[in-house]
């Protein structure tokens, strides 16, 4: 059998307000409540359950996005003037990096309403 991610649980304050600005940034939807959870479906099937809870550390969550995603995502952000950023210091406004280790691999940060640092990422040239 493989190993696959299954789900994580994703602290919130308002876990359905959290779990709607991330489906809403990556063209997805929020899925109906699984007990005290809110859950995001990825395309691997894995889950984002959001759950709420006052007092936590903010997380890095990244999102490897097609091309097309990625671009649709990154206006969203644009529109909404979501702040991004080109590092994960969060010091390069409004830029997007380029990878130096793989061809055509981009990607940019944002934080969510509960200041998780959320990155997308399209795959570039992985030499498949």
């Amino acid at each position: 059998m493989t190993v696959e991610l299954y789900h994580t649980i994703v602290p919130a304050r308002d876990p359905q307000a959290s779990a709607q600005f991330l489906a809403d940034i990556l063209g997805l939807s929020v899925d109906p409540p699984v007990a005290h959870f809110t859950p995001v479906t990825l395309a691997n099937q894995a889950t984002l359950d959001y759950d709420r809870l006052d007092d936590f550390e903010p997380h890095h969550y990244a999102f490897m996005l097609g091309e097309q995603e990625f671009a649709a995502a990154l206006a969203r952000l644009q529109d909404r003037g979501i702040t991004h950023y080109g590092d994960p210091a969060c010091q390069e406004i409004g830029q997007i990096y380029h990878s130096k280790h793989i061809e055509g691999r981009k990607g940019t940060y944002f934080h969510d309403p509960d200041r998780h640092l959320m990155e997308i990422l399209a795959p570039g040239d992985t030499g498949a």
